[in-house]
């Protein structure tokens, strides 16, 4: 299997990622180049060949990258913004579920892989506590949103949310280390479900990620969820790599769309699970 690390050069979280995964990990430069950057190679302890590339393009931009790059599957590596300017690290699928403001393609899903966002997120959790003691720094999972649009699984992970954080090594570093982790790690024993409802930054769904053995793929938000009809909830069972076992419902996150939601899920003979019954087992 072939994975693609792809960071810009216009983004300093993602050479500050890149960097580290070369000075960490026994990436070697294979003497090939793109984009007139060049190729470091990792074979990992799964035989994945694993690829790191830096591109002269915003990678929200990137449309179908995995045309021009032959991998099976890519993360990429990037900054993060927020209003707040919260420290943060962040990992989440790509897609829109409605205009394609930042990338991608007007409502339409990429390839998702559920257990690699949650072994992802399990590993940022514990190497943030393994390192960095720092307080009001947040680590999250985010709903599914912008491009750019490739039709191979694709995830992004991501520094927040300033030039400060961005340029942290050991932000880079605990990065580094989880990217190459999860791609190491064998645990892929979950119930994958595909997520609607709550906030962006995905409070309940963080919960359940980690505290149970439920991994999340697509997430639509609660402020996207009038856009949401039976064929988008299809679509991103459709682009989960893994086979979906049930819908996920932030309940107190679906607001007044609740109801309609629900018969749509019934209308798709789809089972779903509420996440206020879940954290309350």
């Amino acid at each position: 299997m072939k994975v693609a690390i792809v960071a810009s050069s216009r983004d300093s979280a993602g050479i500050n990622i890149s960097s580290n995964l070369i000075e960490s990990f026994d990436f070697e430069n294979i003497g090939e180049k793109f984009q007139y950057n060049e190729i470091f190679r990792y074979k990992n302890q799964k035989n994945h060949i694993v690829n790191l590339y830096e591109i002269n393009d915003d990678l929200i931009f990137s449309e179908n990258i995995d045309k021009k790059i032959d991998a099976d599957s890519f993360i990429f590596a990037s900054k993060h913004r927020s209003k707040e300017n919260t420290p943060s690290f962040a990992a989440h699928p790509i897609g829109n579920w409605d205009k394609a403001d930042f990338g991608g393609e007007e409502r339409k899903l990429c390839f998702s892989s559920a257990v690699l966002l949650k072994n992802l997120f399990l590993d940022l959790n514990k190497n943030f506590f393994l390192v960095k003691k720092e307080k009001n720094f947040q680590i999250t999972l985010e709903a599914t949103h912008h491009g750019p649009y490739l039709e191979k699984p694709a995830v992004f992970v991501e520094i927040g949310s300033t030039e400060k954080e961005w340029n942290d090594k050991l932000n880079g570093k605990i990065i580094a280390k989880t990217i190459m982790n999860a791609l190491n790690n064998q645990n892929n024993n979950y119930k994958i479900a595909v997520g609607i409802g709550g906030p962006h930054y995905c409070f309940n769904l963080n919960k359940i990620v980690l505290r149970t053995d439920i991994a999340v793929s697509h997430i639509c938000p609660k402020y996207m969820l009038e856009k949401l009809n039976e064929e988008l909830i299809m679509k991103s069972i459709e682009k989960t790599n893994e086979k979906v076992d049930f819908v996920l419902l932030d309940w107190k996150g679906l607001g007044n769309e609740k109801q309609r939601i629900v018969e749509l899920l019934k209308n798709l003979n789809l089972e779903f699970k509420r996440t206020d019954q879940i954290l309350m087992e």
